[in-house]
């Protein structure tokens, strides 16, 4: 039973970081704000990015640093939780 929770967490984990690169790829590209999903990957997204940059300056010159904080957190959980699950 903890098992299969632990396995669902790490996919919910890998989906939000596929939803964290897709965001930070379009980022690059000035993206119409209207657009349903600029607006839902920036809804989904923008929460974590601002607690992040609430905490680490993640600014340096004109890129934002704090998707690849969130990345590395995410792998890290993934990998904690993984090895929970073995």
């Amino acid at each position: 039973m903890i098992s299969a929770i632990v396995m669902t967490l790490v996919q919910v984990l890998e989906l939000y970081k596929w939803v964290i690169i897709i965001s930070a790829l379009i980022s690059w590209v000035n993206p119409d704000p209207r657009n349903p999903i600029v607006d839902f990957l920036r809804r989904v997204t923008e929460p974590v990015y601002a607690f992040i940059r609430r905490y680490i300056p993640t600014v340096i010159g004109s890129i934002d640093l704090s998707p690849i904080i969130i990345l590395f957190a995410i792998i890290f959980i993934q990998q904690l939780l993984m090895s929970i699950a073995y």
